[in-house]
């Protein structure tokens, strides 16, 4: 089955194409760009598929990040793989940044801590047990600040791989000889990564398909604070 793999969670729009019966990435694009996702990413898309000779009407599934990261550029991903599946016909999967974040350093052995920036000194993290081959959660997905993973990493002990945009200032800060981190293409967010984590995922109808941000939208906390204060 061919899979397209969407991530426009954060500052990088990303898309793969990767035949999921002999797990090879026919074609992968990743833009790092301060134009709105809406604007690219359907021609990333496009452009993979014409250029692994291949149909949209080949597509068998869509895999997207649909949580954590941008509040907007979850929902311009997760609208994008709606409206190929509607039009295809086709299912999609709903994968975790963290953990498509974890895939792009699956064959490290050993624990894979995703870290991604949110707000001050709050980060979306998780962390994984890998074998080389798949992942097993160690904890929840959770916003804390990046005092409390400190504390968490230093408590569990054992060496860990840090991965995420908040990966490098988390590793420079918080130094330790039981930190690594990984290389430069293994700490952006990639729709290989998304591929990889739809692979344990169920297939669901497009419908179904929701956005999670593990953290009230400021929307939703303004008005909160309005409601409060009047």
């Amino acid at each position: 089955m061919l899979m397209i793999g969407i991530d426009t969670s954060g500052k990088t729009a990303s898309a793969a194409l990767l035949d999921t019966d002999t797990e090879i990435f026919l074609a992968q694009t990743s833009l790092y760009t301060l134009k709105t996702h809406s604007q690219v990413i359907m021609p990333i898309v496009k452009d993979i598929v014409a250029q692994a000779g291949k149909e949209m009407s080949d597509i068998g599934a869509i895999a997207v990040a649909n949580r954590p990261g941008s509040y907007t550029g979850l929902r311009i991903g997760a609208a994008a793989a709606k409206a190929m599946c509607f039009a295809l016909g086709t299912k999609c999967a709903g994968v975790s940044t963290l953990k498509s974040l974890a895939c792009m350093n699956i064959a490290h052995k050993g624990d894979i801590c995703a870290i991604m920036k949110a707000r001050g000194d709050l980060v979306y993290t998780c962390t994984y047990k890998s074998d080389g081959y798949g992942l097993e959660p160690l904890c929840e997905e959770q916003i804390i600040t990046r005092d409390e993973l400190a504390e968490y990493l230093a408590l569990k002990g054992g060496e860990t791989l840090l991965c995420g945009d908040g990966a490098p200032d988390f590793f420079t800060d918080y130094r330790s000889p039981k930190l690594i981190i990984a290389p430069p293409m293994g700490r952006l967010q990639n729709a290989c990564g998304v591929c990889l984590g739809a692979l344990s995922e169920p297939l669901i109808e497009p419908d179904k398909l929701e956005v999670s941000y593990l953290q009230k939208v400021k929307a939703e906390k303004d008005l909160e604070d309005r409601q409060k204060n009047s």
